[in-house]
C-alpha cells in the first residue's frame, strides 16, 4: 500500500453552499459569480416567499440555526467513540442513529463514518462543490470550499496533507472519500497516546475540527 491513495467517486449535487474559515496551506478561489446552482437556490427561495409557502423570518431563523453548529458537536461523537466501543461500533454501522442519541439530526443525508487506524488515514472532500457535515461541524472552511482543494486533494493527497502539516508514512495508505449531495463522512482520528483514563469532556476538547475531516492527524 505504499504511496498508495484510493477515493471514492460518485455525484449527485443540487444545492447551494457557505463559508468558513482560510488555511494557509490551500486558499479559496472561488470569487466567481454565483453558480448556475446557487441561482436556483436563491431563485426557489424567492418564489417559496411569494407564494406564502415560507416566510423570510423562517429562513432567517433557519440560517441562525445553521450558523449556530459547531464543530463541538461532532468533537462529542467523537470521544464517546473513543470511549464506548458499542457506541463506536454502532457509529460505524449505522451513524444517522448513532448521532441521533446526541440531538444531532443528519436531514435526508447518509452518515458514513471512517476510522483512522494504524494503517488507514481517511480524508474527506466534496469534487463538485462543498457538501459537509453540517449538522456536526458546523460550516465547511474556506479551503475545503476551494476549487484548488477539491481538485488536488484526489490527485495528491500526501502533499496537501503535508501543506496542512500532517504528514502520513509511507506505509499507511490514503483513503480519500468524496461527500455527494445525500451523502456525508466523518473522520474519527486515531485516539492521542497518554489520554488514557480521560472522561468525555477532557477528550471532546483534543479533537479539532480538521481532525474530523482528515486534514489533521
Amino acid at each position: 500500500m505504499s504511496g498508495n491513495h484510493e477515493h471514492d467517486h460518485d455525484h449527485g449535487h443540487d444545492h447551494a453552499h457557505d463559508h468558513g474559515h482560510a488555511h494557509a496551506g490551500v486558499k479559496p478561489e472561488d470569487t466567481s459569480p454565483a453558480g448556475r446552482y446557487e441561482l436556483m437556490a436563491l431563485a426557489l427561495q424567492e418564489l417559496l416567499i411569494e407564494k406564502g409557502a415560507i416566510t423570510a423570518e423562517q429562513i432567517r431563523r433557519g440560517l441562525e440555526t445553521l450558523d449556530s453548529w459547531q464543530p463541538s458537536r461532532g468533537a462529542a461523537v467523537v470521544a464517546r467513540a473513543w470511549t464506548d466501543p458499542v457506541f463506536k461500533a454502532q457509529l460505524l454501522a449505522d451513524g444517522n442513529a448513532a448521532v441521533a442519541a446526541f440531538g444531532i439530526d443528519m436531514g435526508d443525508a447518509k452518515l458514513t463514518v471512517v476510522e483512522n487506524t494504524a494503517k488507514v488515514h481517511n480524508v474527506i472532500v466534496c469534487t463538485l462543490c462543498s457538501c459537509y457535515p453540517r449538522a456536526l461541524l458546523g460550516l465547511p472552511p474556506d479551503w475545503y470550499r476551494s476549487k484548488r482543494y477539491r481538485a488536488r486533494i484526489v490527485r495528491e493527497p500526501r502533499a496537501v496533507l503535508a501543506e496542512f502539516g500532517t504528514v502520513i508514512p509511507d506505509d499507511v495508505a490514503v483513503r480519500v472519500h468524496d461527500s455527494l449531495a445525500d451523502l456525508r463522512y466523518l473522520v474519527i482520528p486515531r485516539r492521542p497516546a497518554g489520554t488514557e483514563g480521560w472522561n468525555e469532556a477532557q477528550l471532546s476538547a483534543v479533537v479539532s475540527r480538521d481532525s474530523m475531516v482528515g486534514m489533521a492527524a
